[in-house]
């Protein structure tokens, strides 16, 4: 499947596809490796909430902003 062919779906069924994918990750046994940054990155952001710095954009804000 390519880019094209995921293009040619309905967005119901990409969601659908999506959550089939989803499912079978979780279904096996062998666990993904999260990339090392990424608890950095989480911890970041944990002490930006904490200290009250951290900024919150509802979705269909950043969707206006990525279309626009």
């Amino acid at each position: 499947m390519n880019i094209s062919e995921i293009s040619r779906m309905s967005q119901i069924e990409r969601l659908q596809t999506m959550e089939i994918i989803w499912d079978s990750l979780l279904r096996e046994d062998a666990e993904i490796d999260t990339p090392d940054w990424h608890e950095s990155v989480l911890a970041d952001r944990k002490l930006k909430i904490e200290e009250g710095k951290a900024q919150f954009r509802a979705i269909e804000e950043l969707r206006t902003k990525r279309d626009g």
